[in-house]
């Protein structure tokens, strides 16, 4: 929707196109760095990953105490809020007691997790950032109250805007991690086997990391099992490793799909089913699922297992930033070599150096000494 776009919005876009050219197609929605993060004992919000990204990005990360909902009680009332003016109006809805709950709940359609994000992300845009409040005044004009999207106005006026997009190492040091040893075979999550050639000064050695029992660092994608990255602790940078059996299945796929095909083996009779048996489960699944029902006189797919294709499609149709995957020639073949536009090799070509420009900190320009 036009209305819903950054150029129809009271934020200085305009200013800030010659800065980063991805506003001028961007939603209506300011995007801030917090300096601090301050939020409860959820699973999601103290886990390993969580506090990782807040270290990779240099945020503070302060948990409050437990059931102490006093300690933040601005993001109580803006969940209250959210609650009210959105959660509510969706079917489904529980409500926070059963005092407050409807009749009959349990037989009302329900809308996706996808579908529910996107009308967050509109109704974000449309209502909560176009809504004055009395948590948003100006010293200078005391009786008046103020948007979000006029206050971040406001602010970029005072201290400026600075352009931060990630880098492919940055979008792979925010997936999730796990820590596992680099045998001979290569390294071995869920039952899928990943090797590369690189991984070979790193097999059976260790990684210098005495406090995770001298395993090495794994990132991974849920939502891709294709590919793993492996920090080398040694030289610095990630290695991308890819599945043994890789190309196997027809399209990406996520941890979804291989723990459900793997347990829908297991109650067939497969005690143990095998990596190959698992991939070949999880192609057949995808395969029965976008094929829809049949007038063959075949079983058509379980609601389990529709459920579970029509997540995995929707995660390999881009849902947002993905991290980079390396690009891999087939297997026999090396493919030419680059040339230039004027034929030659491109190979031969020297590459310069690339030194990126860092970004200003007046904290740390205050403690130079001149």
């Amino acid at each position: 929707m036009d209305a819903l776009k950054m150029s129809r919005s009271v934020l200085p876009h305009r200013r800030l196109l010659s800065l980063d050219e991805r506003l001028e197609h961007a939603a209506a929605r300011p995007l801030i760095i917090p300096e601090t993060i301050v939020c409860d004992r959820g699973k999601a919000f103290i886990s390993e990953n969580f506090r990782s990204a807040c270290r990779t990005l240099e945020i503070n990360f302060q948990p409050c105490h437990l059931r102490s909902p006093a300690e933040k009680p601005h993001i109580e009332r803006s969940l209250e809020s959210v609650a009210t003016l959105f959660c509510q109006f969706l079917p489904g809805y529980l409500g926070r007691t059963a005092e407050h709950r409807g009749r009959r709940i349990e037989d009302e359609p329900l809308w996706s997790m996808q579908e529910i994000q996107e009308f967050l992300d509109e109704w974000l845009v449309a209502k909560w950032q176009n809504r004055r409040h009395d948590g948003l005044r100006d010293p200078g004009s005391p009786g008046r109250t103020f948007t979000p999207n006029e206050k971040y106005a406001s602010l970029v006026e005072s201290a400026g805007y600075i352009p931060l997009a990630f880098a492919g190492d940055e979008y792979v040091e925010l997936l999730p991690a796990t820590w596992r040893a680099v045998n001979s075979y290569g390294v071995k999550i869920n039952h899928r086997i990943y090797d590369c050639p690189e991984l070979g000064p790193l097999r059976r050695q260790p990684s210098g990391v005495t406090r995770k029992r001298d395993l090495w660092e794994v990132h991974r994608d849920p939502y891709d099992a294709n590919w793993i990255w492996v920090r080398n602790h040694r030289e610095g940078g990630w290695i991308p490793v890819p599945w043994k059996h890789l190309g196997s299945v027809s399209q990406p796929f996520g941890d979804l799909a291989w723990d459900h095909a793997a347990a829908d083996l297991r109650q067939r009779g497969e005690s143990d089913p095998t990596e190959e048996q698992i991939a070949q489960a999880v192609t057949e699944l995808l395969t029965r699922a976008s094929q829809g029902p049949s007038g063959d006189g075949k079983a058509r797919p379980s609601r389990r297992d529709r459920r579970v294709a029509a997540r995995t499609r929707a995660a390999a149709e881009n849902p947002g930033p993905r991290p980079p995957q390396p690009e891999t020639a087939p297997a026999g073949t090396d493919g030419p070599p680059p040339h230039d536009e004027e034929g030659g090799d491109a190979r031969d070509e020297p590459v310069a150096k690339v030194i990126p420009l860092g970004v200003f900190d007046p904290f740390k320009e205050a403690d130079k000494r001149w």
